[in-house]
């Protein structure tokens, strides 16, 4: 049975008029894929670099149309600043956003996943309640 992929750890989005970098963490490892504004076309003809905590690493170009960097950076707390330097053409543009970790040992998707829990519980409840006292009075009805 194949494993899913592990859930990204951070994840960081900046735009710019142009622009938009989605990047995600997964270990030492982020992905980043770039596009276009005007028609969310990826933009893979780019040079792209990422500035975190002061280093500028060079990405490399994967085959499908993403970039890439590796760095035990990623791996240090809290949040950061990032900022991706993309020349394509003519043109250079500076994309800024902030990486947002996710708690340590939390899945990204799980983050409230025992107060939503409460909350379905507590409605049960509530509707069995209603119903309850609704049939007891149609039984003192009849």
């Amino acid at each position: 049975m194949a494993q899913a992929p592990p859930a990204p750890s951070a994840r960081v989005e900046a735009r710019s008029p142009d622009l938009v970098a989605v990047g995600t963490v997964q270990g030492n490892r982020m992905a980043v894929h770039l596009s276009r504004v005007l028609d969310n076309a990826p933009v893979g003809n780019a040079a792209l670099a990422v500035m975190l905590r002061g280093t500028t690493h060079p990405a490399v170009a994967e085959a499908d149309g993403s970039y890439s960097i590796q760095t035990p950076d990623l791996n240090l707390p809290g949040p950061a600043s990032i900022e991706f330097l993309v020349t394509f053409g003519d043109k250079r543009e500076e994309l800024k956003g902030t990486l947002a970790a996710t708690a340590e040992g939390e899945p990204a998707g799980d983050r409230n996943s025992s107060r939503q829990l409460g909350w379905w519980v507590l409605n049960f409840a509530v509707c069995i309640g209603f119903l309850w006292l609704w049939s007891r009075r149609k039984s003192a009805d009849n």
